[in-house]
């Protein structure tokens, strides 16, 4: 999975549920110099820790939105799955109405492609932060009881667009609005002098 970072993410075109809860077509290409993108497998609908992740990535759409970046979550389920838990109530666990396109991987190529398919069943819960050109710049992956943090994807995303716009690198543990430092031997020694203490 891993050796996706620096590389084009693997496009695709697919059956989704769309935020209106309507069926439609998603391609990953199509968001290519417009958008970045946060792209999350998830094993299965129905399921237990999935839908506290889903959610929690809905309720933040407009921080996500005000990054310019587009959530979409991925899992091997049909479309009809997608559309019957989202029409199923939160507290009989289902995901309500959310706010970004749910995926059909109904073949396991999406899984394939990006290396989180275990068992050719399902997915593992990874993660790729996909920028505007296209490659692929953050993966994460977790096994299937571990739950996502959904602020520290947002965090990366700040300092992904932190480092393309200011040409600096960001350390451990660096928030939007922190000092981050210059690449450079003098970077370094300015930065640890100043935060050696709070790391």
């Amino acid at each position: 999975m891993y050796s996706l970072v620096q590389k084009p993410a693997p496009d695709f075109t697919a059956d989704a549920v769309m935020p209106n809860g309507e069926f439609g077509k998603i391609s990953l290409s199509s968001f290519q110099d417009k958008k970045y993108v946060a792209l999350f497998f998830y094993p299965l609908d129905f399921t237990f820790v999935c839908p506290s992740e889903i959610i929690s990535f809905s309720n933040k759409t407009k921080e996500f939105e005000d990054r310019n970046v587009q959530i979409l979550g991925v899992s091997v389920d049909s479309k009809f799955s997608h559309h019957a838990w989202r029409k199923t109530p939160v507290d009989q666990g289902g995901i309500g109405e959310i706010n970004f396109p749910l995926v059909s991987d109904l073949t396991k190529e999406i899984a394939r492609d990006y290396g989180v398919l275990i068992e050719d069943a399902i997915a593992l819960r990874g993660t790729f932060l996909i920028d505007k050109s296209g490659i692929v710049r953050h993966a994460t992956l977790n096994d299937l009881p571990l739950g996502r943090n959904v602020d520290e994807t947002l965090r990366v995303i700040d300092a992904l667009q932190h480092t393309e716009q200011h040409g600096e690198v960001c350390p451990a543990g660096w928030k939007k609005g922190e000092m981050a430092m210059k690449p450079s031997a003098a970077g370094v020694s300015a930065y640890l002098k100043e935060n050696c203490k709070k790391l």
